[in-house]
C-alpha cells in the first residue's frame, strides 16, 4: 500500500484521488503514522423493492408478540 502525507494529499488530492480510483488504497500519515486509509468505493447492488418487501413478509411469519402489546414493548424497551 502506498503512503501520502497529509500535507501532500491536501495540496495534490488529485493525484491520490486518480490512485484511488485506478484501484489502489493510499494511507494518509502525519509525521511517518498512518491515520487513514483511501480504498475505492464499492458499488452498491440496488435490490429490487418487491423483494425486499417479500422478505420483511417472510421474516414476520414466524415471529409473532405472544400477547404482547406494542405499550409493553415500549415501556420494556425504555428500562436500559
Amino acid at each position: 500500500m502506498k503512503s501520502v502525507g497529509a500535507y501532500e494529499a491536501k495540496t495534490h488530492l488529485r493525484r491520490p484521488l486518480d490512485e484511488v480510483e485506478a484501484g489502489e488504497s493510499i494511507a494518509i500519515t502525519r509525521h511517518g503514522r498512518p491515520v487513514a486509509i483511501l480504498n475505492p468505493a464499492r458499488e452498491r447492488k440496488r435490490r429490487p423493492v418487491e423483494a425486499v418487501i417479500q422478505e420483511i413478509m417472510e421474516l414476520s411469519r414466524g415471529n409473532r408478540l405472544d400477547g404482547l402489546t406494542i405499550r409493553e414493548m415500549i415501556d420494556e424497551s425504555r428500562r436500559y
